[in-house]
């Protein structure tokens, strides 16, 4: 049984406790975007709690797994999030829902672990993350001592940090989503006309200011209409899925692949001439040719036309003039295959 002074320095404990996850929730719940939540939140728990290993893993192919793979540019969160296949997760958290502490038999949970990465913790602190009643990954705390987590502590605290973290996590992903359909193409996922405008502008000035080149590949889907009228207008949208799946597959890391609209593609290359933009263009016809839409019973061909444009020309000093020389070079290829 606790005597006075001892219950007196628990309510200290747990108070000075509390203070801490108050001042972690007024500085995330404003916080509006996935990069932001998670550096903060990693950066604060870190801090506040003196705890040495702090990272997130995200179940693969979730609501917001999409998201979170585009956030290359953070340095912290290349070194502190690992997006995880749901069965390795499932097979180690289970579907829990409350937090797991850890201090035996560690092996296993090394592969939450962030990619390369080696932590020599002796305990564990497993916090689901949950998105509209879905457990989407978990934050992960470890420590050196094997008496930080033990399985037969209190988890309040550590419930607490779910709710909350889970509360920011539902209002980022409402922003994020708006965000993300605000550049996007509904049906491919690839950026729209208006975010095709406001990249190749930055590129242009890029490009110019460094001196170096940049090219357009302009991509028209041969007998689309053909498509859709023989097999139907979900056959369509198949199989301009599938061309958009493949040609983000095909190109280089920094090149950026766009839907302006009906059957049309562009695809902006950044520091690379016309002509290596006309490897790009045979190496995407030749590996349709081999490729081609499997639609139910189906084998639907894949076939288009291509006008290149590149900063080469003199003549091209705006993002409007690139991208019209490239549609009239695409408009003189389907001419040339009516002849």
């Amino acid at each position: 049984m606790l005597d006075n002074n001892e219950i007196l320095e628990n309510i200290t404990i747990n108070e000075e406790i509390a203070k801490k996850l108050f001042e972690i929730e007024v500085s995330i719940l404003s916080i509006g975007d996935f990069k932001d939540l998670f550096e903060k939140l990693l950066l604060l728990i870190e801090e506040k709690f003196g705890i040495p290993h702090v990272w997130i893993s995200i179940i693969r192919e979730n609501a917001i797994s999409h998201l979170l793979e585009a956030l290359e540019s953070s340095k912290l969160l290349k070194e502190r999030l690992n997006i995880v296949e749901r069965a390795v997760f499932l097979n180690l958290v289970k579907d829990k829902k409350t937090p797991m502490l850890v201090n035996a038999y560690l092996r296993p949970f090394y592969r939450l672990l962030p990619k390369n990465e080696k932590y020599f913790a002796k305990s564990l602190a497993i916090v689901p993350l949950i998105l509209d009643g879905e457990v989407i990954g978990s934050l992960n705390l470890g420590d050196f001592s094997g008496f930080r987590f033990q399985p037969n502590m209190d988890t309040f605290f550590l419930s607490q940090i779910s709710v909350k973290i889970s509360i920011c996590l539902s209002n980022v992903t409402a922003r994020e989503k708006l965000n993300y359909l605000a550049t996007r193409d509904a049906l491919t996922g690839l950026f729209n006309r208006r975010e095709m405008e406001n990249l190749l502008e930055r590129e242009l000035s890029r490009a110019t200011r460094y001196g170096t080149p940049l090219s357009l590949l302009f991509i028209d889907c041969d007998d689309f209409k053909m498509v859709n009228d023989s097999y139907g207008h979900s056959c369509g949208d198949a199989l301009l899925q599938h061309i958009a799946d493949q040609i983000i597959g095909i190109i280089r890391r920094d090149d950026i692949a766009f839907r302006p609209g009906g059957d049309e593609f562009v695809i902006v290359l950044p520091n690379q001439t016309s002509k290596e933009a006309m490897k790009v263009s045979e190496r995407l016809r030749s590996f349709f040719n081999n490729n081609p839409l499997k639609y139910q019973d189906l084998i639907v061909p894949v076939s288009f036309s291509w006008g290149i444009a590149s900063t080469e020309d003199p003549e091209i000093r705006t993002p409007a003039a690139l991208l019209n020389k490239a549609d009239e070079r695409l408009y003189e290829a389907k001419k040339q295959k009516k002849v």
